[in-house]
């Protein structure tokens, strides 16, 4: 019987052990394609974690502009500061229809998801910086806005952050 209660009592801990190390690991690769369409918008299935309040948003999002021609490019970039992060998920939204647009340059560490305009990373190391490459559809022009979540580790991210574009950079480039 003790030997039995034992036996029960290690499965347990090891079970326990593997569903956080599971947890802590979830998406190492980018976010699933259905995360352009879930209900709650640019938020990661990270279990009961919420995002963050965007005023403690600890990095900087910037695009080199919003306005774009017919296969203009526009630069969209994540910087930490002194802070690290380890994940992003980044949709490029016509401002004025909110429908997808565009498309993404796929670039080492990133993954990109073509349904909904969207860009991932392709691992969960710790990144000061990555700087991507939208490019506008060749049959439109318009303003762009770029939308997502940036993620510091599984249980702090913030969602809906939207890219800033510097005063005097409506252009594309």
């Amino acid at each position: 019987m003790y030997w039995q209660l034992q036996n029960c009592c290690g499965f347990a801990i090891v079970a326990c052990a593997l569903v956080l190390l599971s947890a802590t690991h979830a998406f190492p690769d980018g976010a699933p394609a259905d995360t352009c369409v879930k209900s709650r918008t640019n938020e990661p299935n990270h279990g009961a974690a919420r995002s963050q309040s965007l005023a403690a948003l600890p990095y900087q999002v910037t695009a080199s502009g919003s306005a774009y021609g017919p296969g203009s490019q526009i630069q969209v970039t994540i910087h930490g500061h002194q802070d690290v992060f380890r994940g992003f998920f980044l949709q490029a939204r016509d401002a004025q229809t909110n429908e997808w647009i565009g498309s993404w340059y796929e670039t080492p560490n990133t993954k990109t998801i073509p349904e909904c305009s969207s860009i991932t990373h392709a691992d969960n190391r710790d990144k000061e910086q990555a700087t991507f490459v939208w490019q506008a559809p060749k049959d439109r022009q318009g303003q762009v806005y770029f939308t997502g979540t940036i993620v510091k580790n599984y249980s702090t991210y913030w969602a809906s952050v939207i890219a800033a574009v510097p005063a005097a950079s409506g252009r594309h480039l």
